[in-house]
């Protein structure tokens, strides 16, 4: 299925201001149910970081639009985003056989929620994917991933430490592991430490699994620098065969760091694809809770790098006045057909809830271009 062609009306105006307010920790809870996609109506969730008072610095680029008129309902075949209207930020889907497996940063409700789909748009909500905290976090549960190795189903997630200290005086986020023997869950980490953490480089962050074109596993993540006025960048390093340890040093991977404008003080959320020799490094920057918040690329030749920074970026930006508003923390999943499509969440109009939109990815001339945010309707996966 190839992205039809449309004509939209791009929109350009001043950043929003936007009023600051705090998350919620999250306990467990269980149950599935549907989640509301666009159509559905109003939805029960859990809260979620109010967007910051004031923008970081680097006006994000207009992006491909919806009319700011009413959007057709779709059609037989067809979806509109979002595909979930329910607070589930930094989505990461797996597949798993016929089923996809979309988990999230906490929603006021559940730690790690995830839901289950067939099909990409449709999705049923099931509650938490791991309901015991593992004993070195105290909170912030956020941004998981899972790859299935020989050890079963492994998450990386991030959350605070209650030990680690960085350097503005408080815990550190650091990245844990746990296992699970499906993909449902429950996910355990008996462990007294995180995997990995830099609290001199103000902790770490969104760890993204990869596995290479030689089926080696490798970690990318990111320091937490932007807590504490210190540059962020991405690290790398390989793991053991089941995922639980590293086989190899921690990388610096060069050529990505916050210096430029639309980026902010933060670079993050890295996500890894090969396609015909070249490594897309796909990330997010800016102020997550803000307008600016918006997704860029890097390629290199080499999985480690050094990447070179795409002077199109961004690529994935906030449609202004319309919405949606600053998407980003994105992921990559491939349909049954081989299409690409970048799964990634936004705000919708009053920054209360971080929803979930898919738009296909396609290649020109060795260049990604997402189709959207698109909020028309299109083709199912």
């Amino acid at each position: 299925m190839s992205h039809r062609a449309r004509l939209l009306p791009v929109l350009l105006t001043g950043l929003l201001a936007m009023a600051c307010s705090g998350g919620n920790d999250s306990s467990a809870s269980g149950g599935a149910k549907q989640v509301p996609a666009s159509g559905a109506g109003s939805s029960a969730s859990g809260s979620a970081a109010a967007p910051s008072a004031g923008a970081s610095s680097g006006a994000p680029s207009a992006s491909v639009a919806a009319s700011a008129s009413v959007i057709p309902s779709p059609g037989e075949g067809e979806f509109v985003n979002p595909v979930i209207k329910r607070n589930m930020p930094d989505p990461y889907v797996l597949a798993v056989e016929d089923t996809y497996y979309l988990y999230s940063t906490e929603d006021g409700s559940n730690r790690y929620p995830y839901a289950t789909s067939s099909d990409l748009v449709t999705w049923e909500y099931q509650g938490s994917a791991m309901p015991r905290p593992p004993k070195w976090t105290d909170r912030n549960y956020w941004a998981p991933e899972v790859t299935e190795t020989p050890a079963g189903y492994v998450m990386y997630y991030t959350a605070r430490s209650r030990e680690i200290m960085r350097p503005s005086g408080d815990g550190a986020q650091c990245v844990g592991v746990a296992v699970a023997e499906s993909p449902e869950g429950p996910f355990l980490d008996d462990s007294d430490e995180p995997l990995v953490c830099q609290p001199e480089l103000g902790g770490t962050i969104d760890a993204s699994v990869v596995r290479d074109v030689d089926d080696s596993l490798w970690l990318i993540y990111k320091n937490d620098g932007n807590c504490c006025s210190i540059p962020t960048r991405f690290y790398m390093r390989r793991m053991a065969e089941d995922g639980l340890s590293f086989n190899g040093e921690e990388i610096e991977v060069e050529g990505v760091v916050n210096d430029e404008q639309w980026e902010g003080n933060v670079v993050e959320a890295p996500t890894i694809y090969h396609l015909d020799g070249t490594y897309y490094l796909f990330y997010s920057a800016n102020d997550y809770a803000g307008v600016p918040y918006a997704v860029g690329y890097a390629t290199s030749t080499e999985l480690t790098g050094p990447y070179e920074d795409a002077p199109e970026n961004p690529i994935l930006s906030t449609v202004q006045r319309v919405g949606p508003f600053g998407p980003g923390h994105q992921t990559l999943i491939e349909d049954p057909d081989g299409d690409l499509w970048m799964v990634y969440h936004a705000w919708e109009k009053t920054f209360s809830q971080r929803h979930v939109w898919i738009d296909e990815v396609v290649f020109e001339d060795g260049k990604p271009v997402v189709q959207g945010p698109d909020a028309e309707p299109q083709a199912v996966p």
